[in-house]
């Protein structure tokens, strides 16, 4: 089947996988309605969250799925080391920024983690705490968020390779 392709990982796999991710954290109902900031944190935190989901997904899979996992991780990376540079961050400076945003995305992915595995309330405060800064009202995104965990978790690799990743949409989270 598609198996063959996973020998380092297929750059078409990893940009499909990448390419669902952004799309599905760039959503505009997210920022216009959820009130998640429409700024580079905001937009970092959307991928964050998606990505981690996502990476919980792959990992909580059998191989070669935890492969597939590092690969998307590797290329999330490269693409923030290429958005700093974009922003005119030197090539000094950039090994220190990309250390922070790996210490922030590798952060939020163990808390978003636990925090599914804790509940309704425990995923509410981690939204509240990093998304919105501890300011509150993350009950709204922390359904949308169990809704994508919940169909991620019936996801099988082949659904996730070949299909849209997120099958909800954040405007159809009352």
């Amino acid at each position: 089947m598609f198996f063959g392709l996973f020998r380092g990982t297929s750059r078409r796999l990893i940009d499909h996988l990448h390419g669902e991710i952004v799309a599905a954290a760039r959503e505009p109902v997210l920022f216009t309605e959820y009130g998640i900031p429409d700024d580079l944190d905001g937009r970092f935190e959307s991928l964050a969250l998606h990505a981690a989901l996502v990476l919980r997904r792959l990992n909580a899979l059998p191989a070669p799925a935890p492969e597939i996992a590092q690969d998307l991780t590797d290329e999330l990376f490269r693409h923030f080391d290429i958005a700093l540079r974009e922003m005119g961050v030197g090539d000094m400076s950039v090994p220190k920024r990309m250390k922070k945003f790996a210490e922030a995305f590798l952060g939020r992915a163990k808390a978003y983690h636990e925090a599914l595995n804790a509940g309704p309330a425990a995923l509410a405060a981690a939204l509240s705490r990093n998304v919105y800064a501890g300011q509150g009202g993350a009950e709204r995104l922390a359904r949308y968020v169990q809704a994508l965990e919940d169909g991620l978790a019936k996801a099988s690799l082949a659904e996730l390779v070949e299909g849209p990743i997120f099958a909800r949409k954040p405007a159809a989270i009352a």
